[in-house]
């Protein structure tokens, strides 16, 4: 199925729900090589005027060296039915296996941008910021030892949604 490009604001879902609840992939990379983590942390609202998403990620995830060679990632959101795959995604490295060909997603592209075709939206994101989390920024002291015992604290990325695609039904 194809996918086509609509407003932001044209958009109708709760970001409790999409992100803690039934997850998303991060996936970032191109043609050449990319690699997707699975997301159950994150944001989407507006920063700096522009509509955007925020989403953590751990040094030692292979996603973020894509992310961060890069200027643009997607995040993409699935059907109910795919959440054992992106259990999976999340669970695997890419650098150990190619987990996507196991699980039997699709890759796709938009200018450049991995995403797969079995989204059912997908948001196509620049990056604005990159800021490391520290535990002398934790104001809840508990947030430390529940989150960080291997003290591998996230970096959060702010980033523009610059398109937004949905799969045509």
């Amino acid at each position: 199925m194809a996918f086509r490009s609509v407003p932001y604001d044209s958009l109708s879902l709760n970001p409790f729900t999409k992100i803690g609840k039934e997850w998303a992939l991060l996936t970032a990379g191109d043609e050449n090589g990319f690699n997707t983590m699975t997301v159950s942390w994150g944001a989407m609202g507006f920063m700096w005027g522009k509509p955007s998403v925020t989403v953590y990620i751990r040094p030692q995830r292979y996603t973020k060296e894509f992310v961060d060679a890069r200027d643009t990632f997607t995040l993409s959101f699935y059907p109910a039915e795919k959440k054992d795959a992106l259990s999976y995604l999340g669970k695997v490295s890419g650098r150990d296996e190619d987990k996507v060909k196991k699980v039997g997603f699709t890759p796709a592209f938009t200018n450049g941008n991995a995403y797969f075709e079995e989204a059912e939206l997908v948001l196509v994101c620049r990056k604005m910021s990159r800021t490391p989390l520290r535990p002398e920024q934790f104001l809840d002291e508990t947030v430390d030892g529940r989150w960080y015992p291997n003290k591998d604290y996230h970096e959060m990325y702010i980033a523009e949604v610059i398109d937004v695609l949905v799969k045509e039904s």
